[in-house]
């Protein structure tokens, strides 16, 4: 899958497919005319790939923990101001958390802040 991605990213148009999962020894067959890209060039653009693969998993587990805070902000909430304060504080720290990142690492580091009581 990301052998292809990174083909799709070179060229989005590319009719292709793709058996196995290591660049070094994977089949590539290029369809309908596709011109042929290198293995060097989508090597290339496999950690960006990986990248984006796990920005997508951060942000559907930072986009769940926002859904399931939903109503900690709604105007028939039951909360004091200050406990919608701490949830507001909480909501926008998960907004955040994908500020800044750039590799696989940061992501792989991230810490999700704590839920207020």
């Amino acid at each position: 899958m990301k052998i292809l991605d990174a083909i799709l990213k070179i060229n989005p148009s590319a009719e292709v497919s793709v058996i196995g999962s290591d660049i070094n020894t994977c089949k590539i067959e290029w369809c309908n005319g596709t011109t042929p890209i290198s293995k060097a060039d989508i090597q290339a653009q496999l950690p960006i790939v990986e990248f984006d693969m796990a920005m997508e998993d951060l942000r559907a587990k930072r986009n769940k923990l926002l859904a399931d805070t939903d109503y900690t902000v709604l105007q028939d909430s039951t909360y004091t101001d200050e406990q919608v304060a701490e949830w507001v504080i909480y909501r926008q720290a998960l907004r955040d958390i994908t500020n800044n990142l750039t590799t696989v690492a940061d992501v792989e580091a991230v810490v999700f802040p704590t839920k207020p009581a």
